[in-house]
Protein backbone atom coordinates (compact mmCIF):
# COMPACT_ATOMS: atom_id res chain seq x y z
CA UNK A 1 0.00 0.00 0.00
CA UNK A 2 2.50 2.46 1.19
CA UNK A 3 4.53 1.61 -2.53
CA UNK A 4 1.20 2.01 -4.49
CA UNK A 5 0.90 5.81 -2.49
CA UNK A 6 4.28 6.88 -3.27
CA UNK A 7 3.61 6.22 -6.95
CA UNK A 8 0.79 8.03 -6.72
CA UNK A 9 2.20 10.81 -5.27
CA UNK A 10 5.36 10.89 -7.69
CA UNK A 11 2.74 10.50 -10.69
CA UNK A 12 1.11 13.90 -9.62
CA UNK A 13 4.40 15.45 -8.77
CA UNK A 14 5.28 14.41 -12.30
CA UNK A 15 1.78 15.83 -13.85
CA UNK A 16 2.08 19.04 -11.66
CA UNK A 17 5.14 20.11 -13.05
CA UNK A 18 4.33 19.05 -16.84
CA UNK A 19 1.77 22.05 -15.83
CA UNK A 20 3.93 24.70 -15.71
CA UNK A 21 3.19 28.22 -18.27
CA UNK A 22 6.18 29.07 -20.36
CA UNK A 23 6.16 32.08 -22.59
CA UNK A 24 8.52 32.18 -25.98
CA UNK A 25 9.27 34.78 -28.03
CA UNK A 26 9.54 34.04 -31.46
CA UNK A 27 10.26 37.19 -34.18
CA UNK A 28 9.24 36.50 -37.69
CA UNK A 29 10.23 38.32 -41.09
CA UNK A 30 8.32 35.79 -43.32
CA UNK A 31 4.83 34.57 -43.93
CA UNK A 32 3.45 31.89 -46.34
CA UNK A 33 -0.14 32.45 -46.90
CA UNK A 34 -2.54 30.05 -48.76
CA UNK A 35 -5.28 31.37 -51.38
CA UNK A 36 -6.78 31.58 -54.51
CA UNK A 37 -6.27 33.40 -58.05
CA UNK A 38 -9.94 33.25 -60.17
CA UNK A 39 -10.75 30.14 -58.02
CA UNK A 40 -7.17 28.19 -58.95
CA UNK A 41 -5.14 27.40 -55.69
CA UNK A 42 -1.95 29.73 -55.34
CA UNK A 43 0.49 29.89 -52.27
CA UNK A 44 2.51 33.32 -51.78
CA UNK A 45 5.79 33.32 -49.52
CA UNK A 46 6.87 36.78 -48.96
CA UNK A 47 9.89 38.02 -46.97
CA UNK A 48 10.66 41.40 -44.94
CA UNK A 49 13.35 43.20 -46.56
CA UNK A 50 13.39 46.89 -44.40
CA UNK A 51 11.69 49.82 -43.34
CA UNK A 52 10.15 52.41 -45.77
CA UNK A 53 11.72 55.53 -43.85
CA UNK A 54 10.79 55.20 -39.72
CA UNK A 55 8.16 53.18 -39.20
CA UNK A 56 8.69 49.34 -38.82
CA UNK A 57 4.73 48.43 -39.78
CA UNK A 58 5.83 50.12 -43.55
CA UNK A 59 7.95 47.63 -45.00
CA UNK A 60 9.77 46.22 -47.72
CA UNK A 61 9.04 42.57 -49.00
CA UNK A 62 10.37 40.34 -51.87
CA UNK A 63 9.04 36.39 -52.52
CA UNK A 64 7.14 34.20 -54.76
CA UNK A 65 4.07 32.97 -55.65
CA UNK A 66 3.27 29.89 -57.27
CA UNK A 67 -0.25 27.96 -58.59
CA UNK A 68 -0.55 24.90 -56.63
CA UNK A 69 -1.00 22.60 -59.43
CA UNK A 70 2.33 23.12 -61.08
CA UNK A 71 4.54 24.93 -58.22
CA UNK A 72 6.67 26.64 -60.61
CA UNK A 73 7.68 29.72 -58.42
CA UNK A 74 7.13 33.46 -59.79
CA UNK A 75 8.95 36.21 -57.65
CA UNK A 76 7.05 39.40 -55.99
CA UNK A 77 8.64 42.57 -54.99
CA UNK A 78 6.27 45.06 -53.13
CA UNK A 79 5.30 47.42 -50.26
CA UNK A 80 3.18 46.69 -47.01
CA UNK A 81 2.11 49.59 -45.44
CA UNK A 82 0.67 50.47 -41.85
CA UNK A 83 -3.43 50.31 -43.37
CA UNK A 84 -2.88 46.78 -44.19
CA UNK A 85 -2.37 47.48 -48.10
CA UNK A 86 -0.21 45.15 -49.81
CA UNK A 87 1.23 45.62 -53.36
CA UNK A 88 3.08 43.06 -55.13
CA UNK A 89 4.65 43.10 -58.65
CA UNK A 90 5.85 40.91 -60.43
CA UNK A 91 8.61 42.57 -63.75
CA UNK A 92 9.33 39.34 -65.42
CA UNK A 93 12.97 38.92 -66.81
CA UNK A 94 13.63 42.46 -65.70
CA UNK A 95 12.49 41.53 -61.48
CA UNK A 96 16.17 42.34 -59.54
CA UNK A 97 16.76 45.89 -61.48
CA UNK A 98 12.86 47.40 -61.14
CA UNK A 99 12.54 45.60 -57.54
CA UNK A 100 15.69 47.94 -56.74
CA UNK A 101 13.91 51.01 -58.58
CA UNK A 102 10.90 50.71 -57.27
CA UNK A 103 12.38 50.44 -53.49
CA UNK A 104 14.64 53.46 -54.27
CA UNK A 105 11.70 55.24 -55.49
CA UNK A 106 9.48 55.04 -52.32
CA UNK A 107 11.07 55.65 -49.07
CA UNK A 108 8.72 57.85 -47.09
CA UNK A 109 4.84 57.62 -46.27
CA UNK A 110 4.19 59.85 -49.20
CA UNK A 111 5.42 58.03 -51.53
CA UNK A 112 4.34 54.87 -50.19
CA UNK A 113 0.68 56.12 -50.99
CA UNK A 114 1.91 56.23 -54.38
CA UNK A 115 3.29 53.04 -54.49
CA UNK A 116 1.07 51.27 -57.21
CA UNK A 117 1.44 54.65 -59.63
CA UNK A 118 4.90 54.36 -59.03
CA UNK A 119 5.14 50.67 -59.81
CA UNK A 120 3.33 51.09 -62.98
CA UNK A 121 5.88 53.13 -64.53
CA UNK A 122 7.65 50.22 -64.64
CA UNK A 123 5.93 47.82 -66.96
CA UNK A 124 5.08 45.06 -64.24
CA UNK A 125 3.90 41.73 -66.07
CA UNK A 126 1.81 41.55 -63.08
CA UNK A 127 0.60 42.77 -60.06
CA UNK A 128 -1.82 42.29 -56.81
CA UNK A 129 -3.16 44.75 -54.92
CA UNK A 130 -4.65 44.23 -51.50
CA UNK A 131 -5.95 47.43 -50.32
CA UNK A 132 -7.58 47.85 -46.58
CA UNK A 133 -8.22 44.74 -45.66
CA UNK A 134 -10.45 44.94 -42.94
CA UNK A 135 -9.64 43.46 -39.62
CA UNK A 136 -10.28 40.01 -38.69
CA UNK A 137 -11.63 39.84 -41.90
CA UNK A 138 -10.94 35.99 -43.56
CA UNK A 139 -10.48 35.69 -46.29
CA UNK A 140 -8.83 38.62 -47.47
CA UNK A 141 -10.43 40.04 -50.99
CA UNK A 142 -7.97 41.68 -53.56
CA UNK A 143 -7.07 41.86 -57.19
CA UNK A 144 -4.86 40.50 -59.48
CA UNK A 145 -3.52 42.06 -62.98
CA UNK A 146 -1.97 40.30 -65.82
CA UNK A 147 -1.94 42.54 -69.66
CA UNK A 148 -5.84 43.50 -69.58
CA UNK A 149 -7.30 40.92 -67.42
CA UNK A 150 -8.21 41.00 -63.91
CA UNK A 151 -9.23 38.21 -61.48
CA UNK A 152 -9.85 38.34 -57.92
CA UNK A 153 -7.71 37.12 -55.54
CA UNK A 154 -7.97 35.99 -51.88
CA UNK A 155 -5.53 35.17 -49.12
CA UNK A 156 -6.91 32.57 -46.36
CA UNK A 157 -5.64 34.81 -43.47
CA UNK A 158 -7.06 37.90 -41.46
CA UNK A 159 -3.68 39.19 -41.08
CA UNK A 160 -0.79 40.33 -44.12
CA UNK A 161 1.54 41.47 -41.81
CA UNK A 162 4.78 40.14 -42.27
CA UNK A 163 6.88 41.10 -39.55
CA UNK A 164 5.32 40.10 -36.30
CA UNK A 165 6.48 39.88 -32.25
CA UNK A 166 5.04 36.91 -31.08
CA UNK A 167 4.81 36.07 -28.06
CA UNK A 168 3.63 32.29 -26.96
CA UNK A 169 2.52 31.02 -23.70
CA UNK A 170 2.64 27.67 -23.18
CA UNK A 171 -0.36 26.69 -20.79
CA UNK A 172 -1.34 23.58 -19.17
CA UNK A 173 -3.62 21.28 -20.97
CA UNK A 174 -1.44 21.49 -24.29
CA UNK A 175 -2.98 24.75 -24.94
CA UNK A 176 -1.19 27.77 -26.56
CA UNK A 177 -1.60 31.53 -26.97
CA UNK A 178 -0.17 34.38 -28.87
CA UNK A 179 -0.48 37.97 -27.06
CA UNK A 180 -0.17 39.13 -30.58
CA UNK A 181 -3.42 37.80 -31.09
CA UNK A 182 -5.45 39.38 -28.30
CA UNK A 183 -3.16 42.28 -26.84
CA UNK A 184 -1.85 43.81 -29.51
CA UNK A 185 1.04 43.59 -31.99
CA UNK A 186 4.32 45.28 -29.75
CA UNK A 187 6.04 42.03 -27.88
CA UNK A 188 7.81 42.88 -25.37
CA UNK A 189 6.43 40.84 -22.56
CA UNK A 190 8.23 39.01 -19.94
CA UNK A 191 6.98 36.05 -17.53
CA UNK A 192 6.95 36.59 -14.07
CA UNK A 193 4.39 34.40 -12.42
CA UNK A 194 1.23 32.20 -12.70
CA UNK A 195 -0.88 30.82 -9.57
CA UNK A 196 -3.59 28.83 -9.80
CA UNK A 197 -7.31 29.22 -7.53
CA UNK A 198 -10.91 27.98 -6.99
CA UNK A 199 -12.03 30.85 -9.60
CA UNK A 200 -9.42 30.15 -12.18
CA UNK A 201 -5.81 30.89 -13.30
CA UNK A 202 -3.70 33.89 -13.47
CA UNK A 203 -0.61 34.84 -15.46
CA UNK A 204 1.48 37.92 -14.38
CA UNK A 205 3.51 39.62 -16.99
CA UNK A 206 6.27 42.26 -17.00
CA UNK A 207 6.15 44.27 -20.73
CA UNK A 208 8.38 46.89 -22.55
CA UNK A 209 7.76 47.90 -25.44
CA UNK A 210 7.71 50.12 -28.11
CA UNK A 211 5.26 53.26 -27.88
CA UNK A 212 4.98 53.61 -31.52
CA UNK A 213 6.20 51.54 -34.58
CA UNK A 214 6.59 54.83 -36.63
CA UNK A 215 9.90 56.17 -34.83
CA UNK A 216 9.60 59.73 -36.66
CA UNK A 217 5.98 59.97 -34.92
CA UNK A 218 4.48 61.02 -31.68
CA UNK A 219 6.04 59.02 -28.96
CA UNK A 220 8.49 57.05 -31.57
CA UNK A 221 12.09 57.87 -29.91
CA UNK A 222 10.63 57.88 -26.33
CA UNK A 223 11.85 55.24 -23.60
CA UNK A 224 8.70 53.50 -24.66
CA UNK A 225 5.88 51.63 -23.00
CA UNK A 226 6.53 50.01 -19.42
CA UNK A 227 4.20 48.08 -16.60
CA UNK A 228 2.50 44.76 -16.09
CA UNK A 229 -0.33 42.72 -17.26
CA UNK A 230 -2.16 40.37 -15.50
CA UNK A 231 -4.02 37.24 -17.93
CA UNK A 232 -6.98 35.75 -16.25
CA UNK A 233 -8.40 32.07 -17.36
CA UNK A 234 -11.01 29.43 -16.78
CA UNK A 235 -9.68 26.65 -14.35
CA UNK A 236 -9.25 24.43 -17.50
CA UNK A 237 -7.05 27.24 -18.67
CA UNK A 238 -9.23 29.10 -21.60
CA UNK A 239 -8.71 32.76 -22.19
CA UNK A 240 -10.84 35.27 -20.31
CA UNK A 241 -9.18 38.86 -20.49
CA UNK A 242 -6.34 40.77 -19.39
CA UNK A 243 -5.59 43.92 -16.84
CA UNK A 244 -2.79 46.31 -17.86
CA UNK A 245 -1.26 48.74 -15.40
CA UNK A 246 1.62 50.93 -16.47
CA UNK A 247 4.22 52.31 -14.63
CA UNK A 248 6.16 54.51 -17.80
CA UNK A 249 4.11 55.74 -20.43
CA UNK A 250 5.05 58.52 -23.43
CA UNK A 251 1.43 58.32 -24.26
CA UNK A 252 0.16 58.74 -20.57
CA UNK A 253 2.87 61.23 -19.92
CA UNK A 254 3.24 58.69 -17.10
CA UNK A 255 6.60 59.10 -15.56
CA UNK A 256 8.66 59.26 -12.00
CA UNK A 257 7.05 55.89 -10.72
CA UNK A 258 8.15 55.28 -7.41
CA UNK A 259 8.93 51.46 -6.34
CA UNK A 260 9.05 49.81 -3.25
CA UNK A 261 10.08 46.04 -2.78
CA UNK A 262 8.68 44.55 0.26
CA UNK A 263 11.89 42.92 2.34
CA UNK A 264 10.96 39.78 1.16
CA UNK A 265 10.87 40.71 -2.63
CA UNK A 266 7.24 39.11 -2.76
CA UNK A 267 5.13 42.47 -3.76
CA UNK A 268 6.44 45.35 -5.19
CA UNK A 269 4.59 48.50 -4.56
CA UNK A 270 4.47 51.11 -7.48
CA UNK A 271 3.01 55.03 -6.54
CA UNK A 272 2.23 56.36 -9.72
CA UNK A 273 1.34 60.47 -10.00
CA UNK A 274 -1.32 62.46 -11.65
CA UNK A 275 -1.22 62.07 -15.51
CA UNK A 276 -3.40 63.90 -18.61
CA UNK A 277 -5.93 61.28 -17.88
CA UNK A 278 -5.79 60.05 -14.59
CA UNK A 279 -5.28 61.12 -11.14
CA UNK A 280 -2.76 59.50 -9.04
CA UNK A 281 -2.65 55.73 -7.77
CA UNK A 282 -1.07 52.91 -6.09
CA UNK A 283 -0.38 49.59 -7.11
CA UNK A 284 0.97 46.71 -5.76
CA UNK A 285 2.28 43.65 -7.63
CA UNK A 286 2.18 40.42 -5.44
CA UNK A 287 3.83 37.74 -7.36
CA UNK A 288 3.83 34.67 -5.82
CA UNK A 289 0.13 34.82 -6.34
CA UNK A 290 0.60 36.71 -10.21
CA UNK A 291 -1.95 39.47 -8.92
CA UNK A 292 -2.26 43.32 -8.68
CA UNK A 293 -4.21 45.42 -6.26
CA UNK A 294 -5.20 48.99 -7.00
CA UNK A 295 -5.54 51.33 -4.74
CA UNK A 296 -6.01 55.49 -4.47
Amino acid sequence: MKKISTLFFLLSFTFFLCQEVQLKKVTDSSQTFIGEIGGFPITIHLNYTGVVDCNQYQHYVDGWYYYDKYQKKIPLTGIYNYYGNLSLYNFGNKQKQKSKSLKEQITSLQTVEKTNEIAQKLAPQESIIFEEPSLNKNPIPGHFYRDKKILPIKLFTSDVIIYRFNNYLFLPNNKKINTYDFINKAGGNELISYSSGETGNRVLLYFEQTSNFNACGQCGASDGEKGYRVLYFTKDWNYKKYEEFLTESCWDNIYDTTETKSKDKSTIKYKVGKSDSTPAYTFTVDIKNASIVKSK
